[in-house]
């Protein structure tokens, strides 16, 4: 048996753990899938992974190889209606337990933490997702956005956990707490994190959890971190901090350390200090200032021992960070996740759990791909957009279909790495495919 057979073969037999005992996986257990249907369970979880981004009722045509007996739309909805939230998730985390991580140096699992937004089907009515149109501004009409914050495995270029967030009720500072929480893998992990995640309550659930941190600051925040005016161009040092609510400094248990408290008003979220408690909290962390452009200088906060990680080290480990980034356009339009099938909102997060797990199967066979050395100027990698392609294509195929030579076609589309190429980013407002005009 081939890898590429051997991991099919393991998701499918996690589907069909699932679909032997789904009670836990759906919201009535004394009723839902308790009768044979002909699109029972196991069907509904291995449709929503290979489907492509057609309308419904073609998707469920070419499922059942275009027969006159394939279900009907509304039958398919009210399958996919009785599915647990927590389902596909589950299905995610059991299909990468099969799999060991590559580590850093054999120790560290480096794993970026980002958001990234959906635009999805226009609903002015839906007040969470829904992003009214500027003032003035009568030619654009709005959009409904959902806003997603994942954990990605950089060295082994998969999905490790996602929190799914309405378009206008996004926190980011909520999410990564949530997910650092969470976390059940073994190992050193090292969440790597921009700017938008710098805050103490996440430095102190990574602390409770025994997680590192590596997150970039904005200099007004490092600023108050140091208890400075100004920042040196470099900076390598431990800070330690005394967080409380309370203004009073007579309350304070440690007068003599004045310099050290930092006031936390009851609006800034922290879960180891009730609001109006005189509580106090000891933080300590590590500040690094590195150049990472002629003249330009970062702040990167971590909890990583100075003695364990260069500051040079975590320059590089920072710059890994841009994985996630690429991953999400592979994500987003390769394997077509921004064509949902729904406007539903339960039923996009069920399609998002979806694309993450068939990214995963993927990713996980690309990477099992050795590319052969060429005579050639450049060192050569594999079409990671190709080979999601073709993966893709071999998710789908029947039990009864032979299946293609998935490590040779994969080795057979490469390209060149190019170092130090860049190319400036475009942020552009994308509408949602519409249902109308989709073929695949």
């Amino acid at each position: 048996m081939t890898f590429p057979e051997k991991a099919k073969a393991l998701l499918l037999s996690d589907i069909h753990e699932m679909s032997n005992d789904p009670r836990q996986f759906v919201k009535n257990p004394d009723t839902d899938f308790t009768r044979k249907r002909k699109f029972g369970f196991n069907d509904l979880l291995r449709f929503l992974i290979s489907m492509q981004s057609g309308t419904t009722g073609h998707e469920l045509l070419k499922y059942f190889d275009y027969k006159t007996d394939a279900i009907t739309n509304s039958g398919f909805i009210q399958q996919r209606d009785k599915l647990h939230p927590d389902a596909m998730r589950h299905l995610l985390l059991r299909f990468n337990d099969h799999f060991t991580f590559k580590l850093y140096k054999g120790k560290y699992q480096l794993i970026a933490c980002d958001g990234c937004e959906f635009n999805i089907a226009r609903n002015p009515d839906d007040h969470d997702t829904f992003h009214p149109p500027p003032a003035g501004r009568t030619a654009v009409k709005g959009h409904n956005m959902i806003h997603t914050v994942s954990l990605f495995d950089l060295l082994n270029k998969r999905y490790l956990d996602c929190v799914i967030q309405p378009g206008r009720k996004k926190n980011e500072f909520r999410a990564i707490c949530d997910l650092a929480d969470r976390f059940h893998y073994q190992g050193c992990p090292v969440f790597i994190a921009d700017r938008g995640f710098s805050c103490y309550n996440f430095y102190a659930h990574a602390n409770v959890d025994n997680i590192f941190f590596l997150v970039r600051a904005k200099d007004i925040n490092t600023k108050r971190y140091l208890n400075t005016k100004t920042l040196p161009d470099f900076i390598d040092t431990n800070v330690e901090l005394i967080l409380t609510r309370s203004q009073s400094k007579k309350k304070r248990s440690r007068p003599d350390l004045d310099d050290k408290y930092r006031y936390l008003c009851n609006d800034v979220s922290f879960d180891y200090i009730e609001n109006g408690s005189s509580t106090e909290y000891p933080l300590s962390f590590r500040v690094v200032r590195v150049e990472v452009a002629q003249g330009v200088f970062e702040n990167l906060i971590t909890n990583i021992p100075i003695d364990d990680v260069s500051a040079d080290e975590l320059k590089h480990w920072y710059h890994m960070r841009w994985g996630i980034e690429t991953s999400f356009r592979d994500l987003k339009h390769t394997i077509g996740t921004v064509n949902f099938i729904s406007k539903k909102i339960e039923f996009i997060v069920q399609e998002l759990w979806a694309r993450l797990i068939l990214f995963n199967f993927c990713a996980l066979i690309a990477l099992h791909v050795i590319v052969v050395k060429k005579d050639a100027k450049f060192v050569y990698q594999v079409n990671f957009s190709m080979a999601l392609k073709i993966c893709h294509h071999f998710i789908r195929l029947r039990e009864r279909e032979p299946p293609p030579d998935v490590v040779g076609l994969i080795g057979s589309h490469t390209l060149p790495i190019r170092p130090g190429r860049s190319f400036p980013r475009r942020n552009r407002l994308k509408k949602a495919a519409s249902f109308c005009h989709r073929f695949s």
